[in-house]
């Protein structure tokens, strides 16, 4: 495995890659690999010639500077999972390589904004574009990984690669889950043990919902309160946002039909944790 930390070292890489007409497949993240990430991998790599990790938290995507400094870091551990999967190369660029002098071009979402992690982080996905737009551009993929956990952010990269016309294919893979159904995600180290024992009611709360949903037997207002009512009574989590939308457009519907997202984030005490479901409702 090559670990490579400058742009021109991995164009060089891709440029290759090219020639030999080798696919590349790009799974980017910002470190901490858990199972979830992995699953990124093992997908990527059962189906391109090359598979390439980025690892580069991206502080675009960063409202609070402390979120920033706390954000977990492991590089050792980054390098071995990548080594044990077979990754061909681990680019891990500083900072100053991605943004090697202030932003000129400000990009902005025009539509799938407003809802969900959009609305209480402002500015967020256009960090996600900004550096997105950058890596495509770096390291030309044939196909692109990302989990569904972060769901609006697949929908984001869905829409970026429209509008740009990059030529990659989105591919969508299922959130990873512990055992007792708890989203991998690499803000789960920050939980408390209390607040370990609690994160699960979020899963199991929008599973319930879901279950209401296929029968129709509740409203969307309905619905949302049942998992409105579960997270509160069950756990010690703040509520960010409970809900249901359209997906991928994100869409406000007043109907339970179609393609709908059911979504939510809560807050504990230290880490802020995502979840989502999403189901085809019954249009008849």
């Amino acid at each position: 495995m090559q670990i490579i930390r400058t742009v021109e070292d991995m164009r060089c890489f891709v440029k290759t890659a090219k020639k030999n007409e080798k696919t590349i497949g790009f799974v980017p993240t910002m470190g901490y690999l858990h199972e979830g990430h992995v699953s990124l991998m093992t997908h990527a790599k059962e189906e391109n010639d090359c598979v390439v990790v980025c690892v580069f938290v991206n502080p675009l995507q960063f409202n609070d500077t402390k979120d920033l400094d706390v954000y977990p870091r492991d590089e050792t551990h980054d390098v071995t999972v990548c080594k044990n999967i077979g990754v061909d190369v681990l680019f891990m660029p500083p900072v100053s390589e991605i943004y090697p002098q202030a932003m000129g071009i400000t990009m902005t979402l025009q539509k799938r904004i407003g809802v969900l992690c959009d609305r209480t982080r402002p500015g967020h996905f256009s960090g996600v574009l900004t550096v997105l737009s950058k890596l495509f551009h770096i390291t030309e993929p044939t196909r692109v990984y990302f989990g569904l956990k972060d769901a609006q952010q697949v929908a984001v990269v869905d829409l970026l690669i429209q509008d740009l016309h990059f030529d990659t294919i989105l591919r969508r893979i299922e959130t990873v889950r512990e055992a007792d159904g708890l989203a991998k995600s690499s803000r789960n180290v920050n939980l408390t043990p209390e607040e370990r024992t609690m994160a699960p009611t979020i899963y199991c709360a929008l599973k319930e919902a879901v279950q209401q949903m296929k029968q129709g037997i509740k409203t969307k207002q309905e619905v949302m309160q049942l998992v409105e009512t579960k997270i509160e009574v069950e756990t010690t989590g703040t509520i960010d946002y409970i809900e249901i939308l359209s997906y991928p457009e994100l869409e406000e519907v007043s109907e339970l039909k179609g393609t709908l997202i059911v979504a939510c984030a809560v807050n504990f005490s230290k880490a802020r944790l995502i979840d989502n479901i999403i189901m085809t409702c019954n249009e008849e």
